[in-house]
């Protein structure tokens, strides 16, 4: 069944289809993914607040970044393989992922304080716009999860990952992966397409959802949904945030 295809790593279809439940009390519903989704985004920014008023305060929060991402990484992947933990560890997630996103939220916003003040109030701001108008363009099936649409945003994607993948390792051998982080038109264009892959990657994790809820997939599914949409969304504000300091670089 090719319905479940997303180009989120984190929202699998054979989890949805291989816990499926009889009990109706005890499936997973639209309004219990977005409460838990809520629950988790305040952790987000609890975490996230702490990073970033401990840089201000002129600690050294370079190893918490780099520690917060490395933790993250291995959450992400024993998620992804074991949903039946995500009630368990999709909190646990999003504390370390807040540490994450203060921590490189800070540096952006003390590295472009002159050229791009309130350069992170921006990223948020756009971010939620990207968000909501993802979910009304969802919701009213302007864009429509076909299979072709899944196919196409999947396969992005993963290219994305491997393009990133690549130019992590070629940065541990000292070279720099060219435009990735550079200010040119090339490079702002390259970030203008992340961020739209990442958005539409919103389009297919909104589909999982709905479609894990028709399915009557069980009640922990709804944090293993939340997860998955945090995922994305973290994502997308990091490249929007990416995408401002090009602009800001360009000044």
């Amino acid at each position: 069944m090719e319905l479940f295809k997303s180009g989120n790593p984190t929202l699998k279809e054979k989890y949805f289809q291989n816990s499926l439940v009889v009990d109706q009390s005890e499936v997973m519903t639209e309004r219990g993914t977005l409460n838990k989704f809520g629950l988790m985004f305040l952790l987000v920014m609890a975490s996230s607040i702490f990073t970033w008023n401990a840089f201000y305060q002129g600690k050294n929060i370079l190893p918490w970044i780099i520690g917060s991402a490395i933790f993250g990484f291995i959450l992400v992947l024993i998620i992804s393989f074991t949903p039946r933990w995500s009630s368990y560890l999709a909190p646990v997630y999003a504390l370390v992922t807040g540490v994450f996103v203060g921590g490189i939220s800070a540096h952006y916003n003390y590295a472009f304080a002159e050229q791009a003040p309130g350069i992170v109030m921006q990223a948020v701001g756009l971010t939620f716009g990207v968000v909501i108008a993802m979910y009304i363009l969802y919701r009213f099936r302007i864009i429509k999860a076909t299979q072709k649409f899944k196919t196409i945003v999947f396969t992005a994607t993963a290219g994305i990952a491997v393009f990133y993948l690549l130019a992590l390792v070629l940065r541990m051998f000292g070279i720099a992966m060219p435009f990735i982080h550079e200010s040119s038109t090339i490079g702002i264009g390259i970030s203008l397409v992340i961020v739209a892959i990442a958005a539409l990657n919103l389009i297919l994790d909104f589909d999982m959802i709905e479609n894990g809820v028709a399915m009557g997939a069980p009640k922990y599914m709804e944090w293993y949904g939340a997860f998955g949409l945090l995922v994305t969304i973290v994502w997308l504000y990091l490249e929007i945030l990416r995408l401002l300091s090009k602009f800001a670089g360009k000044k």
